[in-house]
């Protein structure tokens, strides 16, 4: 695994030891990154179930101004710190031992606001729409923030989801990846098309 693109280009990530972790390939990387936009100005990134770190590594190396990292598992999170050390995010990475939803809850006291989530959970949790909604509830997000569910191209999320609209979504071989934009006003009727790619 390497940083595609930017600041940290061609620099190698350290994936987690042993079977638990599943790091996102980087073919898939660089389909998600050419389906958000290659290039970002600034804003928050948030790597909920981080594992490696890749994918918010690479989002702050595409020009996010910091990376928020959660893992629970104590392996992946001093592989995280590596990797963040390796691409030389300096305090552009904040990494916290953390279940998903404790994590949200500790972010929107501190007042976390975010542009871009990447949600890549184990593929048995197929419960990200729920999660999205708390991200929402929370205040946790950015108007048009755009969130990234990596996930079992058998299951499938629903096209529109409260205030989110799933705008693109394409497979790679047991992967799916389906991403919406979240629209803060409630006034639309959200009817927005899905691409599927």
């Amino acid at each position: 695994m390497r940083v595609i693109a930017g600041e940290a280009k061609g620099r190698t990530l350290k994936a987690v030891p042993g079977t638990n972790t599943r790091p996102t390939t980087d073919k898939v990387k660089e389909a998600i990154f050419s389906m958000i936009g290659p290039f970002f100005d600034g804003g928050m990134a948030l790597d909920l179930f981080a594992g490696t770190g890749g994918l918010g590594i690479e989002a702050w190396s595409r020009g996010a101004e910091r990376t928020v990292f959660v893992d629970r598992e104590k392996a992946s999170i001093d592989i995280i710190r590596q990797n963040a050390e390796a691409a030389r995010m300096g305090s552009a990475a904040e990494i916290y031992r953390n279940d998903a939803e404790r994590a949200l809850k500790a972010l929107a006291k501190r007042g976390q606001r975010f542009r871009l989530v990447f949600l890549d959970p184990p593929y048995k949790m197929v419960t990200m729409d729920s999660l999205m909604e708390q991200l929402a509830e929370l205040g946790l997000l950015e108007t048009e923030a755009i969130i990234v569910v990596e996930h079992d191209a058998g299951h499938s999320y629903p096209e529109r989801q409260g205030r989110f609209n799933q705008f693109k979504h394409a497979k790679y071989g047991d992967t799916a990846v389906s991403i919406y934009k979240y629209d803060s006003d409630d006034s639309h009727d959200g009817s927005a098309a899905n691409v599927n790619e």
